[in-house]
C-alpha cells in the first residue's frame, strides 16, 4: 500500500510519486469520493508529449465526466491499461492499482502540495 504522505499533490486532485524525473500520476481518493463510480477511463498513448495544465484524459463516472490534467510536462512513458479495462480501480485502490500513467519529466512544476496541504484544501 503506498504511503500517500510520500506523495506530492495538485489542486486538481492529482497525486503524484515522483521518482527522479519519473512521475506516475493518478487521482485522489477524495477526486474518486466526488466523482461516484467510475464507468469509463480515457488515457493518452505512450510516447504522447503532455504540456503541463493540459487535458491528457477523461474519467466518466455514473454522476459526471471529469478530466485529468497533465501534472508537468513531458512524455507519456506508461499507462495503465488495466484502469481502462476496469475503471472501478479509480475508486476500490486510487493510490495503487487505480494510478493513470507515467511521465518522463526533465522538470517538475512549482506550486506541488504536500500531503498536509492537501489535506487542508480538502477540508476547506
Amino acid at each position: 500500500m503506498t504511503d500517500t504522505s510520500a506523495l506530492s499533490y495538485t489542486d486538481d486532485h492529482e497525486w503524484l510519486k515522483i521518482e527522479g524525473s519519473s512521475v506516475t500520476v493518478g487521482i485522489t481518493d477524495y477526486a474518486a469520493e466526488q466523482l461516484g463510480d467510475v464507468v469509463f477511463v480515457e488515457l493518452p498513448e505512450v510516447g504522447d508529449d503532455v504540456e503541463a495544465g493540459t487535458v491528457v484524459g477523461e474519467i466518466e463516472s455514473t454522476k459526471s465526466v471529469g478530466e485529468l490534467f497533465a501534472p508537468v510536462t513531458g512524455t507519456v512513458t506508461a499507462v495503465n491499461d488495466a484502469v481502462v479495462d476496469d475503471p472501478a480501480l479509480v475508486n476500490s485502490s486510487p493510490f495503487d492499482d487505480g494510478w493513470m500513467l507515467t511521465i518522463e519529466a526533465p522538470e517538475l512544476p512549482e506550486g506541488l502540495l504536500d500531503a498536509d496541504a492537501y489535506a487542508k484544501l480538502v477540508s476547506e
